[in-house]
């Protein structure tokens, strides 16, 4: 079984006539979509102008979809492909190209007094979900000059003080001794790797070094995370958002009262992770609560190893045990060389899934060394191709789902492994399988909590005044202490995680944090349907998969009877890891 995908389906080479021609007819249909673009102030033919629309956005974001992926796919596979490199720049600023006409055209939508409600019936009816969103993103968009003065303006402003602080991550080294007598500067992303060390004097050592190593760039950091926020501040004001919050929920298509809800769950679960950091603290030797830098400690190691060839048997075996469907793409996907799971120098680590709408397929990376763990990661991303291979009959631009919604088939995908491999394992195996997924199950639902409370704080902070170093380390600590509570020790917390995690440097990324509990708890939710309803839920559940591209969040989950400001809901998911922790706790 080869380890190592084919790229056949997109294209041969950079060379290929057909990358070629594709190159040229991207610029060509950007070119007409700028004079259709430009025409609209003459326009007043409601219909044609959408139809054209329809048909010149598709074939951009088609070939857009092609030449970037086969140049992502190429340089993933080897970082030192200058010519894919190259591609991946020039294709992306054509993008950008397209993305102008895109402004003029919502600009004239939302002024056009357009029903979308009028194309029932019509060839356009599966659009009237992306035009409704076009609207209301068109009554946030300001006029040229000030959206032209924004763009100029953000390159020496928040895209600026963001690249600041890559570079200052990047070049970021601790002082470490790994051996007594000896001390190493080494990367902080190194250092922070050591977390995971089963020598419990090295991960202490490896957090005191992060936590010295964070206060050499404190100062710069801060000015940085002031900076970026304050930007989003300002522009969420300026667009007639009431806050950076609202700002982000609309572009995830997500209410309120149901991201009120879910964390209202979540904090009547939160004893229940609080147990299982108190009982890992007690496996670890430890006579208190458990310190920041054991909470990836390693306290059980499964003795499982795969072979590729196995670890692609059991995937499609249990796959299939859900639906047809499902174990015949899985199958297909390592048959017919989708993934690419070789490790090998200049291959880019970690795996993710490459959805190709203008192909119909998908490309999966992953670097499989034999572990349990690696056949979960695999199936994993088989749940995003899967999810892909759903979507594929839609119109490319109705392939586009919210953040909440991203994980929804991977997260689903992983479930249905771990399940099936709980009720196979010995004590042993089970032991390591529940630690993993209930340490994972932490960093989404608690820590991401603790995350949600310190963004939100701080923006209502920045609303008014800058904040020191000292003043976002105490409000990190202060949001590591309500959701940690006493499952670790209040006093060994790690009050740098503002200067660590990159998300909160990005004016794209506010809020980044709730869309990964929602993600784990929608899936998970979505398996319990599974487990009560049986096997007449993969039709549901491929066609909800299918509609999360032209519905809201809670449109998506009605599909299959889901009320998502329903706190039943939640605390059914929640009640799946609560399980997985009291078998954990038993064992």
């Amino acid at each position: 079984m080869d380890m190592r995908w084919n790229l056949d389906a997109l294209y041969s080479s950079f060379d290929s006539p057909e990358f070629a021609g594709d190159m040229a007819e991207l610029d060509s249909e950007n070119e007409k979509y700028r004079e259709f673009a430009d025409s609209l102030r003459e326009r007043s033919d409601v219909y044609p102008v959408l139809e054209q629309y329809a048909a010149l956005r598709s074939r951009i974001t088609s070939l857009s979809d092609r030449l970037l992926g086969f140049a992502n796919l190429v340089f993933s596979a080897d970082t030192d492909n200058t010519e894919a490199n190259s591609y991946i720049e020039s294709v992306t600023v054509k993008q950008n190209a397209a993305e102008v006409s895109d402004v003029k055209f919502i600009k004239w939508l939302s002024k056009s007094g357009f029903d979308p409600e009028s194309l029932r019936g019509t060839a356009l009816e599966d659009c009237i979900f992306h035009f409704c969103e076009l609207m209301s993103k068109g009554s946030h968009i300001l006029d040229d000059r000030t959206e032209a003065t924004i763009s100029a303006l953000k390159l020496t402003g928040s895209s600026a003080w963001t690249n600041l602080h890559n570079v200052l991550i990047g070049s970021l080294t601790g002082e470490i001794s790994s051996v007594p007598g000896r001390s190493e500067i080494k990367p902080v992303s190194q250092i922070r790797a050591l977390a995971y060390s089963d020598n419990a004097g090295i991960r202490k050592t490896a957090y005191e070094a992060e936590i010295r190593a964070c206060r050499k760039i404190e100062k710069s950091a801060a000015a940085c995370i002031n900076a970026v926020k304050g930007e989003s501040i300002t522009l969420a004001k300026m667009r007639g958002y009431a806050s950076v919050l609202d700002m982000v929920l609309e572009k995830n298509r997500m209410e309120k009262c149901i991201l009120d809800t879910m964390f209202a769950a979540i904090r009547e679960y939160l004893p229940f992770f609080r147990a299982y950091y108190k009982k890992k603290a007690e496996m670890l030797g430890l006579d208190g609560n458990l310190p920041f830098y054991d909470i990836f400690a390693p306290v059980a190691a499964s003795k499982s190893e795969f072979t590729y060839k196995e670890a692609a048997g059991f995937i499609v075996g249990k796959f299939s045990g859900f639906s047809k469907n499902l174990g015949n793409f899985a199958k297909n996907a390592f048959e017919n060389s989708w993934i690419d799971s070789e490790i090998r120098p200049g291959k880019v680590g970690g795996a993710f899934c490459l959805n190709l709408f203008s192909v119909s397929q998908s490309r999966i990376l992953a670097n499989f060394g034999g572990t349990y763990n690696d056949v979960t990661t695999i199936a994993h991303e088989l749940g995003h191709g899967f999810h892909g291979k759903c979507l594929s009959g839609n119109r490319i631009f109705n392939t586009v789902y919210p953040s909440p919604l991203a994980e929804t088939a991977s997260i689903f995908c992983e479930t249905i492994v771990n399940k099936a491999a709980l009720k196979e394992s010995d004590a042993g195996t089970k032991l390591a399988i529940l630690e993993a997924e209930i340490s994972a199950a932490g960093q989404v639902i608690v820590d991401i909590y603790s995350r949600y409370l310190f963004e939100t704080a701080l923006f209502k902070a920045r609303e008014s005044a800058q904040l020191s170093p000292e003043q976002l380390c105490e409000e990190m600590l202060k949001a590591q202490k309500e959701a940690y509570g006493d499952g670790l020790d209040e006093n060994i917390l790690h009050p740098y995680l503002w200067l660590i995690k990159p998300h909160y440097y990005n004016t794209e990324w506010n809020f980044y944090n709730f869309p990964y509990a929602f993600g784990l708890l929608f899936a998970k939710g979505l398996y319990a349907k599974y487990a009560e309803t049986g096997s007449s839920f993969a039709e549901k559940y491929e066609f909800l998969l299918s509609e999360t591209g032209k519905r809201k969040v809670s449109d998506v989950a009605k599909i299959v009877g889901i009320d998502l400001s329903d706190m039943n809901f939640w605390k059914n998911s929640l009640e799946l890891i609560k399980e997985d922790i009291s078998e954990f706790l038993d064992l």
